[in-house]
């Protein structure tokens, strides 16, 4: 069952699960909640029940690694960071206007019936084309429709055989790019 994310029965948190404080980190970023893809602004809560089957905390290590391999965040992701906390309506709604053209996006491909995956509570959809080269079926469809995807080989091997399509766009490119795809794909 896929649920959004913003669903009150969902947790918010891992450590809303009875025992994970003893066995999860968390970790997140704005790059996808606030538009932060390449700010590279993120965090990571490590609780202090969480330890190492000797009984060291992992926090201890995690401290030691971070500070030496990371100097921390530029000031203007810091500061870009807080703006985004002190108003989360804003960033609400431009989350909830590209899960719409997602929601157009998975429409359209299930009206084509074509198979996919996500689009519900990120605004990436995975088009499955089982059998063929992701970069084949790119090709094709930049081609037949004009549309820009991602080839989904380039997120790992399992991809293979899926493109990417991304709903961070404009409404009427989306409407757009739907249309092409009703024009020139079938299942």
């Amino acid at each position: 069952e896929l649920r959004r994310a913003d669903d009150p029965a969902y947790p918010k948190s891992i450590f809303e699960i009875p025992g994970a404080k003893e066995v999860a980190l968390e970790t997140t970023s704005f790059s996808k909640l606030a538009g932060f893809t390449g700010v590279r602004l993120g965090w990571v809560v490590c609780p202090a029940e969480l330890k190492f089957a000797d009984g060291t905390p992992v926090k201890q290590d995690l401290g030691r690694i971070m500070s030496t391999l990371f100097n921390g965040a530029a000031s203007v992701s810091q500061i870009g960071g807080l703006a985004v906390l002190d108003d989360l309506k804003p960033v609400q709604d431009i989350v909830d206007y590209y899960l719409e053209n997602a929601r157009l996006v998975r429409e359209c491909l299930t009206e084509l019936g074509i198979k996919f995956y996500g689009g519900v509570n990120a605004p990436y959809t995975f088009v499955h084309f089982p059998g063929r080269d992701s970069w084949e079926v790119f090709d094709e469809i930049l081609h037949k429709c004009q549309v820009v995807t991602t080839p989904g080989v380039g997120f790992g091997p399992a991809g293979q055989g899926f493109i990417r399509i991304s709903a961070f766009a404009h409404r009427e490119n989306v409407l757009e790019a739907c249309a092409r795809f009703r024009a020139n794909l079938k299942a």
